[in-house]
């Protein structure tokens, strides 16, 4: 297969393995609901980088420091999400960033690592700035940060190549290795939403039963013992979102710490009433089969 073919094929492969990771990591398809303004913008920083690629530094250069920018726009135009979520907004940006370049006539699948790698950790960056940090200098700082550590995640297919790494074992392994990590943020999290939920349940507002099913990675995917399994994924979804916005809120302003507070009560009574409604129809269904 010619290299600017596989590297096409490389493309809408990795976008439909961040479509199916993005689906593990939240139980939603919004994916590309979110995505439409990083695709696009995408495709136009891709052009920029081309009219740029009079050498390699410049190409290298440009692709770090036009996805970083991409990455701020997202960030002020897109909602408020996670550093992983931001990773795979800026990963797409890059897959689409490298469009425009997957038929420039050489080093297609050098082209294409590059922008994988330097858009996911631009849109990381970018991301953990806004969630991690409150004071904006030093939001400023970790972007421009971000923006140097984006050319370096560009330069190094580069040094891999030097050192005799073939092309396309760089590519496949990008895009492979973006998609493992945002799988990886899953297991990660599952602690800190398990301690979160169990707060949750001395509280009295969800089940002991629900507490491992909902956080576990992969029990999470099942039924749950819940008489509807799409009820029961719209819950774990409601929950995570809500130990999510739990540990943020300390991290915020006492401002803004009420307004996440609000949210929080207001996902809590939507948990309280689906796990009502759940035990409901159990209770029927277990009835009119002992009747």
């Amino acid at each position: 297969m010619a290299d600017p073919v596989l590297a096409f094929v490389l493309i809408v492969s990795f976008i439909a393995a961040m479509a199916m990771a993005s689906y593990f990591k939240t139980l939603d398809q919004s994916l590309f609901r979110d995505a439409q303004v990083p695709l696009v913008a995408g495709v136009v920083a891709g052009i920029a980088i081309r009219f740029a690629d009079s050498s390699a530094t410049s190409r290298i250069v440009a692709t770090g420091v036009i996805l970083t920018v991409v990455a701020l726009y997202v960030r002020l135009t897109g909602r408020e999400s996670e550093p992983s979520d931001g990773m795979t907004l800026g990963a797409l940006t890059g897959a689409a960033a490298a469009l425009p370049l997957a038929f420039s006539g050489e080093g297609e699948l050098g082209r294409l690592a590059e922008c994988l790698l330097a858009g996911a950790l631009s849109g990381f960056g970018i991301t953990f700035a806004l969630t991690k940090v409150t004071d904006k200098l030093k939001q400023a700082a970790i972007d421009a940060l971000t923006a140097a550590l984006a050319v370096g995640a560009a330069y190094l297919p580069t040094l891999l190549l030097r050192s005799r790494v073939p092309e396309r074992e760089i590519a496949l392994g990008a895009a492979a290795l973006i998609p493992l990590l945002l799988i990886a943020t899953v297991f990660k999290q599952w602690p800190q939403v398990r301690a979160e939920l169990r707060h949750e349940a001395q509280l009295g507002f969800i089940d002991d039963d629900d507490v491992r099913r909902t956080a576990h990675p992969i029990l999470r995917l099942g039924r749950g013992g819940w008489h509807n399994a799409g009820a029961h994924r719209e819950f774990v979804r409601i929950a995570t979102r809500m130990a999510l916005r739990k540990r943020l809120q300390r991290q915020r302003t006492e401002e803004v710490a009420r307004l996440y507070q609000l949210e929080v009560i207001k996902l809590r009574m939507e948990m309280q009433e689906m796990a009502r409604i759940d035990r409901a129809m159990r209770r029927d269904a277990a009835q009119t089969a002992g009747g």
